[in-house]
């Protein structure tokens, strides 16, 4: 193995928080799948559980591919360092569909599961009895109050919100969520494990949407009231954020890539807990294209319409 290669596994492997090993994520979808990768990439031990084995699979050849990108950039053209690289960072995650075999031996749970509050709650709550009492809970929700989902366990105070953004190994933010019952070990813990993970960590109270949610999904929602009073075409308020607030993409673009329903069901999340706020208010025409299964990207249509 080259001395390159050796240094950068050495620098991963060192990089792994003194208080937290292993890592479980629960969830084997696009953002779990991207949180077990950059918790290998730095040197944890990950175990990736999802109910769905097909899942997993699919989870690990995306991190694979992922991986090959990191690798290309490091070593160009060199497929064995390539290979090597690929290999040594795979060979730290393990799928599994039954999360009762790894609870009992993780540092941390990390939930990157569907935005409902009922079956976060219910995860947690069968998990919260096999975990060591040392285990560290958190939610990667974008939207739901952490102390709601906490609630459902008997460890409030080792308890908080890791909020990663996607894609999660391109993206360098952190949003590190804390409770009033979230204690300054585990937060401190936590803000460490952030940082060994290479992102740029925020801190916020248990508030809606934390800090970028909070300001992103309004401004969102306004484009989209925007449109349904007719002020301008959706191309036009696009280019207008892009040009003139320097924003990388517009609201309609960003809208059509995260799902309409995803943006949907994050504002019912806020107005559930802040009924009387306005900027919370239903908005028909999203509405109605998300009951037209127009979700965006991912069903070819939304705003814009996409070549499948």
């Amino acid at each position: 193995m080259s001395n390159l290669l050796n240094l950068v596994i050495r620098r991963t492997m060192s990089s792994a928080s003194k208080g937290i090993n292993h890592v479980t994520v629960v969830g084997g979808g696009l953002m779990g799948s991207g949180i077990a990768q950059v918790a290998a990439q730095t040197g944890h031990n990950v175990t990736l559980v999802d109910l769905d084995a097909s899942l997993l699979e699919k989870a690990k050849k995306s991190i694979a591919k992922s991986l090959e990108r990191v690798a290309k950039k490091q070593f160009k053209d060199e497929t064995s360092k390539i290979d090597e690289f690929v290999a040594s960072v795979t060979a730290r995650i393990e799928g599994t569909t039954d999360i009762k075999s790894v609870a009992d031996k993780t540092d941390i749970v990390i939930e990157a599961i569907v935005e409902n509050l009922d079956v976060k709650q219910k995860l947690f709550s069968s998990i919260d009895q096999l975990a060591k009492p040392t285990t560290i809970f958190a939610s990667n929700t974008s939207s739901i109050p952490i102390a709601e989902i906490a609630k459902s366990t008997n460890r409030t105070d080792r308890f908080l919100g890791l909020h990663f953004f996607n894609p999660v190994p391109v993206m360098k933010l952190l949003e590190v969520i804390r409770t009033s019952d979230t204690s300054d070990e585990t937060y401190n813990v936590c803000m460490e494990f952030g940082k060994k993970l290479g992102k740029a960590c925020v801190t916020c109270k248990d508030t809606p949407g934390f800090v970028v949610n909070r300001l992103l999904v309004p401004y969102m929602a306004e484009a989209v009231r925007m449109l349904e009073r007719g002020d301008a075409t959706a191309k036009d308020i696009d280019i207008a954020m892009k040009l003139g607030a320097g924003y990388p993409m517009g609201p309609f673009e960003l809208g059509d890539y995260v799902g309409l329903d995803t943006t949907r069901s994050v504002l019912q999340t806020y107005a559930r807990f802040e009924p009387e706020n306005p900027l919370f208010k239903p908005i028909p025409l999203l509405d109605r294209l998300v009951e037209e299964g127009k979700l965006g990207i991912k069903s070819g249509e939304g705003f814009y319409t996409y070549k499948k």
